[in-house]
């Protein structure tokens, strides 16, 4: 078959755009991989980006979801791509409030509020705390530590409060990243969550990895996952109802407490990821406060405490902040009952 006369040749190449692609299998196709195929078929996309994208619910055969990158296709199948907006080389700076606990000429520490994402990426293209901190430092920041993510050298969930550390130098950049890595720094963090842990403190041990179920979560996996521990000691306990923790990571992985928390039988309050039914531990909270804690929007979790030692100065600094409103209320009205 010619190049005039090949169908796949008349394709646009997605590296130069986005939106909806149709590949239209050919007997020569049948058996093929879906992923593999799309590979073959489409110029400017990685195999690896393809099987995320398929695992991310972007690919149709037939008009069927196709979630499965290893999943044959057959002479005949229509698949449909649906390839995102490429995001901008650089974010853009927009004034955005957000509290500051500490600044000086290397880092800035701060208290993100629950709801800010911390970085730019499909779905949260601007608003995010790095284009508050471009705002804030003016074109200093650009750079450091990387285009997309500058200054940052960890993250928090979106709807996760808490003590934040920024770099705004390579030389601080550097050095927290190691800091982090090496585990060369004190993060405590408050959970309420369901239930009445027992012990009342240890540790909770488990790899954490893709679920395999589904793949926008993860999981305590047997195989291929991360290690991982948390410890944590109980606070507060609420009866048999509920339970404030303060939780200190050993290891940082993504969701770590949550997916730990979860995996242990006490998910935290209002995780709309690892807690998916009422939890048996409500019915020992009596109303209006079993609501409250049933509809409350986000994860009850909040990064109360962060120490690490200054890159320049090697002064060991710590700085704490109270978990914010609408956790406290939860507190207050479980301290009620």
């Amino acid at each position: 078959m010619s190049p005039e006369s090949d169908p796949s040749s008349q394709l646009p190449d997605p590296a130069l755009l986005y939106g909806t692609i149709l590949v239209c299998a050919t007997p020569a196709d049948q058996g093929e991989r879906l992923d593999r195929f799309l590979a073959d078929h489409l110029a400017g996309l990685s195999r690896s980006r393809i099987k995320t994208l398929i695992e991310d619910g972007a690919v149709t055969c037939n008009a069927m979801p196709s979630r499965t990158p290893s999943a044959p296709v057959r002479a005949g199948d229509t698949v449909q791509i649906e390839i995102p907006a490429p995001l901008p080389a650089t974010p853009r700076g927009q004034s955005i409030p957000f509290p500051i606990l500490h600044e000086d000429d290397d880092l800035i520490v701060l208290d993100k509020p629950a709801g800010l994402v911390v970085h730019p990426a499909p779905g949260n293209q601007e608003g995010t705390l790095v284009n508050a901190l471009i705002a804030h430092c003016g074109d200093s920041l650009q750079g450091i530590g990387g285009e997309r993510r500058p200054g940052i050298v960890h993250r928090l969930d979106k709807d996760t409060s808490g003590v934040m550390v920024v770099a705004k130098t390579e030389i601080a950049h550097h050095a927290l990243s190691e800091a982090f890595a090496a585990r060369d720094i004190e993060r405590h963090y408050l959970a309420l969550c369901w239930g009445a842990p027992q012990p009342a403190s240890g540790a909770i041990e488990g790899a954490i990895g893709r679920d395999p179920r589904e793949r926008k979560r993860m999981a305590v996996v047997a195989r291929g996952g991360r290690y991982a521990l948390t410890h944590y000691a109980t606070e507060r306990q609420f009866g048999l109802g509920a339970a404030l923790i303060a939780c200190r990571l050993a290891t940082g992985r993504t969701h770590q407490i949550r997916v730990h928390l979860a995996n242990a039988g006490h998910p935290i309050v209002g995780d709309p990821v690892y807690l998916r039914r009422k939890p048996a531990a409500s019915m020992h909270i009596t109303e209006p406060v079993r609501s409250l804690l049933l509809d409350f929007p986000r994860q009850a979790l909040h990064a109360a405490s962060l120490g690490f030692i200054h890159p320049r100065t090697g002064k060991a600094l710590r700085f704490e902040t109270p978990a914010p409103g609408d956790f406290a209320a939860l507190i207050d009205a479980l301290d009620d009952l």
